[in-house]
C-alpha cells in the first residue's frame, strides 16, 4: 500500500512531506493513477442536510470545508465514485478518517462524513463502484461486485490520502476507518486484505460473514411462511420478550428489563404454546416451531452442520428490532432481512430477478452461493497478524439486541481471531458487546458510546469509541471499558424530557457488567467488569 501511495502522489508532482498547501479549487482534474478528482470546492460554514436518498439524520452545522469529488476506474466496468472532505487547514486534527456504508452501499455516506468532519478529521467515503442500494448491478458485472466487495473502499483509502498529502502539504499523521453493518464488513476486510491502509479501525455489528448472514434472511422468512399459520404477528412478540425476560433478566442481579449476558440465557418457548385454539397471549405449534428455527439459525440439512447463528433472545419487542428485520407487518409485508437474502440470490449468486425463495436448498444453494461470491464478499478470515504486526488497533463493537446480524458472530470470529493469533489479542483487538442495543444502535438502556454522531461525549476517550481508539493508537492505552448513556428501559423514548437517563460500562469482551450490590442500577459507578458467571449455553432457542 505505501508503495501505490508514494507512486500516485508523485504522479501527480508530490514529494512526500515537501509539497505546498494547495487551494481547494486547484485540486480539480488531479490524476490519481486511474483516478481523478472531477470537482473540487469550498462548502461555506451552514447547515448540512443529508440527500434524499441517504441515511436520515438530525440536520448539523458544519463548518467550511474543501469538498473534493473523484472517480476511480481500476478496469473498464468499474465506476467508483468516491468523496474527500478537508476541514480548512486551523480546524484539521492533522488525521484521516474513511467511512463505511451500509446495506448494498450504492450512495456517498454523506452523514458520516458530516459527523467525522466534525470531529476534525479530513475524512472520505465511496459509493462501492455503484448507484441505488438493491444488488441488481451484479447481474452481468461481476467486476463491480469485486469493487463492492473490497476494491472500492481499499482505492479510496490511496486517493484520499493523497489528496490530503496535495491539499495540507503533508500527509495525514493517522489514518483510521470505522464502519458498521456492511461498513463493519468493510472494516474486517481492510483489516484482513489491506493491514497497511489503516492504523486504526472501528468494527460494528459487522455483517463480515456475508453469504451465510443473507443466507439465514431467507432461513427466518422460509420458517415464517413455511405455512399459512407459521407468521408470528407483531403483537405477539412483547409476549415472547417478556417470557424470556422473565426467565433471564435475573441472571445479572438487576432486574431492569436488560440482560446483560444473554448466553446465560437458557429460553425454553415452548410453555408459550397455546392449550387449544389461537389466542393473543399464545403461540401456536406452527408459530412456536418458526419461532424456535430463529433462535437455534439455520442449519444444513443434509449435515446438521450450523450456517449461521441464531437469533440472540431478549429484544424481540423493542421498535426497530424483530419488525422490520424478521417480522412481516402491514407497513412491511418483506421484512428487511428477507429482502436481503432473497436479492442477494436473485442478483449476486443465480443472477436471476425471478429466483424464488422457496426453492431455496440450504446445503447446495449455499455451497453455490459461496463458491461464486463468498471468496469476494465474505470477510471471515480471522489471521490479523499482519495488521497487528504492523501496529494496527481494532476495536469491534454489537448490540446484543441486533435482529439483522446476529452478534453471536462477532463472538465466533472473536474467537477464531483469538485462536489463531494465539496470546495477546487483546494487545491489538478488543470486543465490546452492549447489552439491549438493536442494529449499529438505538435499542432500549445505555447504547449510545459515540458510535453514531458527535454527542456531548465526543472526542472523550472513556465514553467515545472512536476516541478510545484514537487514544489507543496515539498513547497505547487499550480501552477495558467504555461508559455508555442512554434511557432508563422501559420508558417512554418519545417523551426525553421525563426519561431517565442512566449510564452504565461496557465491558471488553468476555468480561460483563456486574452490580456490585450497592448504588443506583442507574449509575456506572455501581458497576465493575467482571468475568460472566456460569457456562453459557450452546445456542438459545430450548430446542
Amino acid at each position: 500500500m505505501r508503495r501505490s501511495l508514494l507512486g500516485a502522489l508523485l504522479l501527480v508532482g508530490i514529494t512526500p512531506g515537501l509539497s505546498a498547501q494547495r487551494s481547494c479549487a486547484s485540486l480539480t482534474g488531479l490524476q490519481l493513477g486511474g483516478a481523478v478528482v472531477t470537482a473540487a470546492a469550498v462548502v461555506p460554514a451552514g447547515r448540512f442536510t443529508p440527500p434524499a436518498d441517504g441515511v436520515p439524520m438530525a440536520e448539523v452545522t458544519l463548518p467550511a470545508y474543501c469538498r473534493v469529488v473523484g472517480v476511480a476506474r481500476p478496469g473498464p466496468d468499474s465506476d467508483i465514485r468516491f468523496e474527500v472532505w478537508l476541514p480548512e487547514p486551523a480546524m484539521w486534527n492533522g488525521k484521516f478518517q474513511q467511512v463505511g456504508n451500509g446495506g448494498y452501499a450504492g450512495s456517498i455516506p454523506t452523514g458520516s462524513l458530516a459527523h467525522t468532519l466534525l470531529r476534525g478529521y479530513a475524512t472520505a467515503g465511496t459509493d462501492d463502484g455503484h448507484v441505488g442500494m438493491d444488488p441488481s448491478f451484479a447481474i452481468g458485472h461481476p467486476e463491480k461486485v469485486v469493487d463492492f466487495g473490497h476494491r472500492a473502499v481499499h482505492l479510496t483509502a490511496g486517493h484520499a490520502k493523497a489528496v490530503i498529502q496535495a491539499y495540507y502539504g503533508r500527509p495525514a499523521r493517522r489514518s483510521y476507518f470505522v464502519g458498521c453493518s456492511d461498513g463493519g464488513r468493510e472494516a474486517l476486510m481492510e483489516a484482513q486484505r489491506y493491514p497497511a491502509d489503516f492504523d486504526g479501525i472501528v468494527v460494528g455489528a459487522p455483517a463480515n460473514n456475508w453469504t451465510r448472514l443473507l443466507t439465514s434472511g431467507v432461513w427466518n422468512w422460509s420458517a415464517l411462511t413455511e405455512t399459512p399459520g407459521s407468521a408470528i404477528p407483531v403483537a405477539k412478540l412483547r409476549l415472547i420478550q417478556r417470557a424470556v425476560a422473565a426467565a433471564c433478566d435475573r441472571l445479572d442481579r438487576v432486574v431492569d428489563g436488560l440482560i446483560e449476558n444473554p448466553r446465560q440465557c437458557q429460553f425454553d418457548p415452548a410453555p408459550l404454546r397455546c392449550p387449544g385454539a389461537e389466542r393473543a397471549d399464545c403461540l401456536t405449534a406452527a408459530q412456536l416451531t418458526a419461532l424456535k428455527k430463529i433462535y437455534d439459525g439455520p442449519k444444513n440439512p443434509r449435515t446438521g452442520e450450523r450456517i449461521y447463528p441464531g437469533a440472540v433472545p431478549g429484544t424481540e419487542a423493542v421498535p426497530g428490532n424483530w419488525q422490520p428485520w424478521m417480522i412481516a407487518s402491514p407497513e412491511m409485508p418483506l421484512p428487511l432481512l428477507a429482502w436481503f437474502g432473497t436479492t442477494f440470490y436473485q442478483s449476486m449468486v443465480f443472477e436471476k430477478p425471478d429466483w424464488d425463495y422457496r426453492t431455496m436448498n440450504f446445503d447446495r444453494d449455499l455451497a453455490t452461493a459461496l463458491a461464486k461470491v463468498g471468496h469476494v464478499l465474505d470477510a471471515v478470515d480471522p489471521d490479523l497478524r499482519p495488521f497487528r504486526d504492523r501496529g494496527g488497533k481494532l476495536i469491534q463493537y454489537h448490540g446484543w439486541g441486533d435482529a439483522a446480524i446476529s452478534a453471536t458472530g462477532s463472538i465466533d470470529y472473536y474467537q477464531q481471531v483469538a485462536a489463531t493469533v494465539g496470546v495477546g489479542i487483546g494487545d491489538f483487538y478488543r470486543l465490546f458487546m452492549v447489552p439491549g442495543m438493536g442494529h449499529c444502535g438505538g435499542g432500549i438502556g445505555p447504547t449510545d458510546f459515540g458510535q453514531g454522531d458527535t454527542g456531548p461525549s465526543a472526542n472523550d476517550p472513556e465514553r467515545d469509541i472512536i476516541a478510545a481508539l484514537d487514544r489507543w493508537v496515539e498513547r497505547g492505552v487499550a480501552p477495558d471499558r467504555i461508559i455508555a448513556t442512554g434511557l432508563r428501559p422501559g420508558e417512554p423514548v418519545d417523551d426525553g424530557a421525563k426519561a431517565t437517563r442512566i449510564t452504565r460500562p461496557i465491558c471488553a469482551w468476555p468480561r460483563i457488567a456486574r452490580y456490585r450490590g450497592v448504588g443506583s442500577s442507574d449509575e456506572a459507578a455501581s458497576f465493575s467488569c467482571g468475568e460472566p458467571e456460569g457456562t453459557p449455553p450452546a445456542r438459545p432457542g430450548g430446542g
